[in-house]
């Protein structure tokens, strides 16, 4: 009798390794666990701003393609260098993608791009990579999603975003309080600025909530609270990451005994969904960082090793190398060619 009530829309299930297996059989260093450590102190500096350099967060909308994002990876840590005294250069990794309706949901449910969902190989190339790059020593920042990942995943991470869909979850905002490296909320998709205020508040309270633990098994946690967490301008009804939405935030930050660090997505609303507007958004804040705002710690693009995006094909040798499979994304020689304008003002 229990079968006509119970799972009635399941159609079949798939038990996958723990976390702590995975973390097992694709370990990272000594040498690459303090990196982690010292991109997360790094990260922390300059959110307090005892280090006055900007955070950039930058990389492909999504990854899909290892070979890639390793090359352009290997191009971020040789800008680093460049621009070490006054820029901060974070990739963004991102594994999992929201979706408005259906469609790709990203590396880790889907890593063959053919709805075949073998979440089991999506979990280890994203592990590989993210071990790949600890090793390299270049920072990673990534969505957080889906609740259960970040077991298998967040030990190396060095920044987390909570996006404009899930910032009022209160699932995400528990989660959020017990990670263990700063974290990002979106602003809602509508503009909304005080459900983000609200998840700083909830993420920085100490939280109890369900999840897995390194063995898999169902548990409770109890969390301390997440410090470091704050606010991402990503737009909404309208753009607001000029000096006048940027002032509107202070305020409300100010008013709710936040702290005024403030940072900007030049990409979705902001860019009017229009990847090649992401420079005019750099632009802006390069003329509120001359004008003296103290608020803006950090900047967020999107960027690939070719501009634009592309539609996922069946045949994988006929799409385009380097180029998005969601956002539409900058050029590397664009991307370049603006964080380098922003080390100039810093």
């Amino acid at each position: 009798m229990i079968n006509q009530i119970h799972n009635t829309n399941i159609e079949s299930e798939t038990v996958i390794t723990s976390p702590i297996d995975l973390r097992q059989k694709i370990s990272v260093s000594d040498q690459g666990e303090m990196n982690i450590l010292s991109s997360r102190k790094s990260v922390g500096e300059i959110f307090s701003g005892k280090d006055e350099r900007l955070i950039v967060i930058v990389g492909p909308c999504s990854i899909h393609d290892i070979k890639a994002a390793k090359e352009y990876a290997l191009k971020l840590k040789s800008l680093q260098k460049e621009v070490e005294q006054s820029i901060y250069i974070m990739m963004r990794v991102y594994f999992e993608k929201p979706r408005t309706t259906v469609g790709w949901k990203g590396l880790i449910s889907d890593p063959d791009m053919d709805n075949s969902l073998d979440v089991e190989k999506g979990l280890r190339q994203g592990r590989e990579l993210l071990v790949w790059l600890a090793e390299q020593g270049i920072p990673c920042a990534t969505e957080a999603l889906n609740p259960i990942t970040p077991q298998y995943l967040a030990d190396l991470i060095s920044w987390c975003a909570i996006g404009a869909r899930t910032t009022e979850s209160q699932t995400h905002r528990e989660m959020s309080s017990g990670l263990s490296m700063s974290v990002g909320f979106k602003n809602g998709t509508d503009g909304n600025l005080t459900m983000a205020v609200n998840a700083i508040k909830a993420c920085s309270s100490k939280q109890s909530f369900l999840g897995i633990n390194d063995k898999g098994q169902i548990s409770t946690f109890k969390a301390k609270g997440n410090k470091s967490s704050h606010i991402i301008l990503r737009g909404g009804k309208r753009p607001n990451y000029d000096q006048t939405a940027v002032s509107e935030c202070e305020k409300l930050l100010r008013e709710n005994g936040l702290a005024e660090r403030i940072m900007i997505d030049c990409s979705h609303d902001n860019s009017n969904q229009d990847y090649r507007n992401q420079g005019k958004v750099i632009e802006n804040i390069k003329s509120q960082i001359i004008s003296g705002n103290q608020s803006i710690f950090g900047v967020m693009l999107e960027s690939n090793l070719y501009p634009g995006k592309q539609k996922i094909l069946d045949n994988k040798d006929d799409m385009q190398y380097g180029v998005s499979v969601t956002d539409g994304c900058i050029s590397w020689d664009e991307t370049d060619s603006l964080i380098k304008s922003l080390a100039k003002v810093v």
